[in-house]
Formats: C-alpha cells, structure tokens, sequence
C-alpha cells in the first residue's frame, strides 16, 4: 500500500505524498454495520456528481462524514456500512472531525496523486479504497491504518509532532526518542527509511489494535520494520492513547527542607513518559538533576527572568531522575516546581 496524505482544497483532493509499500496477508476485518444502528444522514446528497454520502450519526451521538464514490451500486447504503465500520473502530472525540472518502481503486489514485496507493489522509480527511483485489490487503485494514494517522493527528506528543512520532504512551513505551538518538528511527521518513518511520509504526499498531483487540496475535505485520512490531504491552499503551489522550505535562510542588546542617537534599523522581521536564526552585538552593544511579548530572539550575532558578531536561528512555538540592543560605525549607511529562 502506499499511503498518502492528502488535502481538500477548493473542492479538489490535493495530495502531498506519504508512501510505504503494502502487501502480504492482513488479518480480514469485517464492515461492522451490525454492530450498530444504521446511521443515516438527513437525506444521502451528492457531494458532487461522484460521491454519494452525508454526515451519518451513531447511536453514542457522535458523528462522521462519509461519501461513497457513485460507481458503486447503491453507494448511500455503502456509506452507511463505512460510517458504522468508523464509528466500530477504538476512537475519541476525533472522529467526527473525520471526513472519509470511499472509492475504486483507481479513483483512489486519482484523488491521492498517485497510481500505486490504496489509501491516504491529511487534513482530516481520509481517501480509502473500498474494495481490494483478494491477494491484496482488505479495504478495512488500508482505512484502519489511515485512521490510525488521523488520531495522531489529534493526539499530543509535545515536543515532538505526535504524527511523526506517534502518540505519547505509545512512542514511550516503544522507544521511540532513544532510537531517533541512535539513528534506527526517522520520524517523518517518507523514502528510503520509511519502514523505520514511527509515525507509520503508529498507524500501522493502531490497524493491530483495532483488528486483534489488543492481542497482536496472528497478525502478518508487512510493511514496517519488524522493530516496530506491537506486543501487548504496546498496544495497551495506544489503547490509552486513543481513549484517554495525554493532553500536556503535570505540574507538582514538592516542599522539602534540609535536615539539620546538611547541606544537600535528594530525592527520586519519577520520569514514565518521554518528553520535557522541568524542576523550579527559589534563589536560596540551586537544582541539580542527576541521573538514577547518581553518578552523572544532567541538567544543573540556571536563573529565570523571574529571579528563580529552574533546571531543564528532555526525558529520553529515562524512567527515573534524582533531584539534588544544595543549600546556599541559611534557609531550611524550600519548594520545588516541577513540570513532567
């Protein structure tokens, strides 16, 4: 498969590329109009004198938009039966922000700007085969990994771009910053390193999640490095992602005080996510951040523009800190600041 990432400008579907290849067995994933009520728009409209579709609501009052290419027999009924597949799939408020674009596949490589692909997505809208030949992938699992890059789209992983990177738990959980650091993985990559792109071992997870429950069992995982395959764990982690979005980093005040004469303060922190973290202190103490095994400082305090002291660090693969006060004054207690992801 090859997939795009495509924007609707002006009425026409305008595609800036996004490319994998896809093949070899993929677990079947069923349309699952019974599942739920058929949603059915106010009247099924022609989006053009091509597509047949509406916004379709589903029976938790969420929404989607889905148009059906008029190639297809009876496409307001194959709407209905793509609106309730979406409507199946692990999701968040995002999906109704989605609008889905069913088509032959050669439409879709008219619309995607590209004769190989059988999916793309960008800018909320997806573009999806909705049929495959038998010796291809099936048309739900090209529309389960494209919705996979719509809920990166949606989802934080500050401060990298969550698309390119996957989303926070998950890209924690797979390593994702410390293989960047060593050169085995390349957010972004749409050429040569594509099977080490971790935004494309997002969407790809999320196809697993969707079409195995979270078990990850069977599946043929074809078209992303092998490094990149989910175990359950992995999948527990996107799960999360997808039901309960990582919005931004905590924020904590910790209030400590030196015992006696000493003249040192430390204390473990708990790093589980990847990302920015920072430890803020008053003028009194500087604020070291030190690594588990106490041998290497990583970050020392440096003053703020508000006349305090804050020692900044990105957490990568580091599942915990220790934070060492040194006492300058007479003062015995103090508080910390401390922002994590």
């Amino acid at each position: 498969m090859e997939v795009g990432r495509a924007a609707l400008s002006r009425g026409a579907l305008r595609p800036a590329r996004r490319t994998a290849a896809l093949c070899g067995a993929l677990v079947l994933a069923a349309l699952a109009a019974a599942a739920f009520a058929s949603p059915t728009p106010a009247a099924p409209i022609p989006l053009s004198a091509q597509w047949v579709g509406g916004i379709y609501p589903l029976p938790n009052g969420e929404h989607v938009s889905v148009y059906v290419s008029a190639r297809y027999p009876d496409p307001a009924a194959l709407a209905q039966r793509w609106a309730s597949f979406f409507g199946g799939l692990p999701h968040g408020n995002e999906l109704s922000l989605l609008t889905a674009y069913i088509a032959p596949l050669n439409e879709v490589a008219q619309r995607c700007d590209n004769p190989d692909v059988l999916g793309c997505y960008g800018g909320d809208e997806l573009v999806t085969a909705g049929d495959t030949p038998a010796w291809m992938a099936p048309a739900t699992s090209v529309a389960a990994h494209e919705y996979g890059h719509h809920i990166a789209a949606h989802r934080s992983n500050a401060p990298w771009r969550a698309l390119d990177w996957g989303a926070k738990r998950w890209a924690t959980q797979m390593d994702v910053c410390r293989r960047v650091a060593g050169g085995t993985a390349f957010p972004g990559d749409e050429g040569a390193d594509y099977a080490f792109n971790p935004g494309e071992a997002f969407a790809e997870s999320y196809r697993v999640l969707a079409e195995t429950g979270g078990t990850a069992a069977g599946d043929a995982w074809p078209i992303v490095d092998p490094s990149f395959r989910p175990d359950a764990s992995a999948l527990a982690a996107l799960r999360e992602d997808v039901l309960d979005p990582w919005t931004g980093p905590s924020a904590t005040a910790v209030r400590g005080r030196f015992k006696g004469s000493a003249r040192v303060w430390t204390a473990t922190l708990v790093t589980p996510l990847d990302g920015d973290l920072s430890v803020k202190g008053g003028a009194s103490n500087d604020v070291a951040l030190v690594s588990a095994d106490g041998h290497t400082v990583v970050a020392r305090s440096t003053w703020t523009s508000a006349g305090g002291k804050v020692a900044a660090y990105r957490v990568c693969g580091a599942r915990s800190l220790r934070v060492r006060v040194s006492r300058l004054r007479r003062a015995a207690s103090f508080t910390l600041r401390i922002s994590k992801p």
